[in-house]
C-alpha cells in the first residue's frame, strides 16, 4: 500500500505526525510505504523516518504572497504531486490548505478528520474517508487516533515512538532553545542569561537562532554568560546539534517537540500554552507549566492587566512566567540530565 500524508507546517506539528507513520509501519508491516507532503523548510524532519520512501517538499509560505510569481515552481510541484497514485492520501493536517493539496493528490481512498474534528471543518468535503477524534487530546494523541482510522487499526496505547535515530553520545553541551513566534511564549531573556550562568558550571552551553531578532538576543545572552552562539546552518545541522546535546531547555517551539522526539533530555517551559494539548513528548522529555491563574491563555498576545508580578525586584512579562524561574528551571533539568 502506498500512503501519501499531507502535513505541511509547522515544525512541532510535523513532528508531532511521526508517530502516526510509526505505527502504522508497526501494524501493516511491509505492505505499507509512505511519502510526505511538507514545508520545504521542514522537509529533513520526514525525511528521518525510516518508513518515509520520498518527501515532496511544498514552499506555500513562500508562494502564498504571489502565486503568479511563483507559478512555475507552482506547476513543478503539482508534476511531481501527481506523479504516483496512492492507495490512500491521509490529510494529517485539517486545514483548507492541506485539504487542497489532499484533493489535487492521486489516489483511491482520500482521509482526514472529520467536519466536527478538524481544526478547519470544511478541509472534511476534501476526504471519503472521515475520522472522529475527540478535540481536547494531545496533539500526538489526535495524529495516532487519525492513521488508526484511515488505515484501519486498533489504535495502539502508550508512548509515541517518534521513529527517529536515537540521540548520539552526549557531548557534554547544553542547547537553549529561546526562540518562538508567540510574543507571549518569550521567557524573560534576563531569566536566559541566568540559566546560561548556571549551566554553564558544568556544560558547554550553544544558543542557536533563526532570524535577526533571535540572533541579537543569543549574542546577548552569550555576552552576558559562558555560551556560544551557533551559526545559522540547516535543519539538518542543527538536528545534528539536538542530537548530540546532553540537554536542551526550551519554550513551546517545534524545536523544542524535535529535541524530545530524538530522545534528548528536554526541559520545556510552558506559560500561554498547554503542556496537556502540546506538551513535549518523548522517552526523557519534561514539562513545566506556568501556575498562574490565567495560564494556559492560548493567546499569542499577553493580556493579562493585573499588578506586576517581580522576580528579584523586576516584574516579569509575561507575568504568568514569574512562577517559573531561572533556580526552578535549572533545578528540573539538572534532575533530567543525570
Amino acid at each position: 500500500m502506498r500512503v501519501l500524508v499531507v502535513k505541511m507546517s509547522s515544525l512541532g506539528d510535523v513532528v508531532h505526525a511521526l508517530p502516526g507513520v510509526t505505527d502504522a509501519a508497526r501494524a501493516l508491516g511491509d505492505r505499507v510505504r509512505f511519502d510526505w507532503v511538507v514545508e520545504e523548510a521542514f522537509a529533513a524532519i520526514p525525511a528521518r523516518h525510516p518508513a518515509v520512501d520520498q518527501v515532496l517538499p511544498i514552499a506555500w509560505r513562500r508562494w502564498r504572497g504571489d502565486l503568479r510569481r511563483h507559478r512555475a515552481e507552482l506547476a513543478a510541484f503539482l508534476r511531481s504531486l501527481r506523479a504516483q497514485r496512492y492507495d490512500l492520501v491521509v490529510d494529517a493536517q485539517g486545514l483548507i490548505k492541506s485539504a487542497t493539496v489532499t484533493a489535487l493528490a492521486r489516489g483511491t481512498v482520500k482521509a482526514g478528520l472529520s467536519r466536527a474534528s478538524a481544526r478547519e471543518g470544511l478541509a472534511a468535503l476534501a476526504y471519503r474517508r472521515r475520522v472522529a477524534v475527540p478535540k481536547g487530546g494531545h496533539a500526538v494523541d489526535r495524529v495516532r487516533r487519525l492513521f488508526a482510522g484511515a488505515l484501519d487499526y486498533p489504535a495502539p496505547a502508550g508512548e509515541p515512538d517518534f521513529g527517529l535515530t536515537p540521540a548520539a553520545r552526549p557531548t557534554g553541551r547544553c542547547v537553549l532553545l529561546h526562540g518562538t513566534t508567540w510574543q507571549s511564549k518569550h521567557w524573560p531573556e534576563r531569566f536566559w542569561i541566568d540559566l546560561a550562568q548556571r549551566a554553564g558550571d558544568t556544560l558547554e552551553v550553544v544558543v542557536p537562532w533563526g532570524n535577526q531578532a533571535e540572533r541579537e538576543r543569543a549574542e546577548r545572552i552569550a555576552a552576558a554568560a559562558p555560551a556560544r552562539v551557533l551559526p545559522r546552518g540547516p535543519l539538518e545541522a542543527l538536528i545534528d546539534e539536538l542530537a548530540g546535546a546532553s540537554l536542551v531547555i526550551g519554550v513551546d517551539s517545534g524545536l523544542a517537540h524535535l529535541a524530545a522526539a530524538l530522545g534528548v533530555p528536554t526541559l520545556v517551559v510552558y506559560g500561554p500554552t498547554s503542556s496537556a494539548l502540546t506538551g513535549s513528548r518523548g522517552a526523557r522529555a519534561r514539562n513545566l507549566q506556568a501556575g498562574f491563574p490565567c495560564s494556559p491563555c492560548l493567546a499569542r498576545q499577553c493580556r493579562y492587566r493585573g499588578p506586576p508580578q517581580p522576580v528579584d525586584g523586576m516584574p516579569v512579562e509575561p507575568a504568568c512566567f514569574a512562577t517559573l524561574t531561572p533556580e526552578r528551571v535549572w533545578r528540573a533539568a539538572a534532575e533530567l540530565a543525570r
